[in-house]
């Protein structure tokens, strides 16, 4: 593994220090966290943005929250083809082994994957449409999203694009049989949220009014 480069040294002083500090202040908890194995209550899938920190929105402690990241907190359609699938993954061991009480979809202001496949769709991103673009074919998924916004005014297109990715998702996610089923026996809710990262707000996706309301 000649590529490989030891971590930069602001990052070594960084963990040295988190050590010293919160790990030492909570070592029982850490122990007991390795030993009892994790019993989170949610799972969280949120973009891969750096602006977005799940835990810090939430107060989230070690092992409350078992998440998931990737290029605009989408969810693919269930599909058991046998090929390699990270997001379903994560998906099917929360639900079947860990047992979550809880999926949450959480989207953000200025998400870059989500304006990509805005400019993709409009024509506007014609590298996007490679077929050797992995971003252009994940967003694929968002599509059907797109043509639900298109009519929108200009300004409104993106921030409703950004929460169509949110409700893209939780559609996907009933494509799951076993999500369908945990779902409808009572034993798992999904959540659909979307977060300004600039304002620090939170919007929860009413299914009875039909849209994200400020919580």
């Amino acid at each position: 593994m000649e590529h490989a480069k030891l971590l930069p040294a602001y990052l070594v002083q960084r963990y040295h220090g988190w050590n010293a500090t919160i790990f030492q202040d909570n070592k029982s908890w850490y122990k007991r966290l390795a030993n009892e194995g994790q019993h989170p209550r949610a799972m969280v899938i949120s973009c891969c943005d750096s602006r977005v920190h799940v835990t810090s929105i939430f107060g989230a402690d070690q092992g409350e929250f078992f998440i998931h990241r990737n290029i605009a907190n989408l969810v693919p359609g269930y599909s058991p083809d046998g090929e390699q699938h990270g997001t379903s993954a994560a998906i099917e061991y929360a639900v079947t082994a860990l047992k979550v009480a809880h999926v949450i979809i959480l989207g953000h202001s200025s998400c870059g994957g989500v304006k990509g496949c805005h400019d993709m769709c409009s024509g506007a991103a014609p590298e996007l449409e490679k077929t050797s673009s992995f971003v252009g074919r994940w967003m694929d998924i968002l599509r059907p999203g797109y043509d639900r916004i298109k009519d929108l005014p200009e300004d409104e297109r993106i921030p409703a694009l950004e929460k169509e990715a949110v409700l893209t998702s939780l559609d996907n996610l009933m494509t799951f049989p076993f999500v369908r089923s945990a779902v409808e026996s009572g034993e798992l809710s999904l959540h659909g949220l979307w977060t300004d990262i600039g304002e620090g707000t939170l919007e929860c996706y009413d299914p009875r009014q039909g849209h994200f309301a400020p919580l």
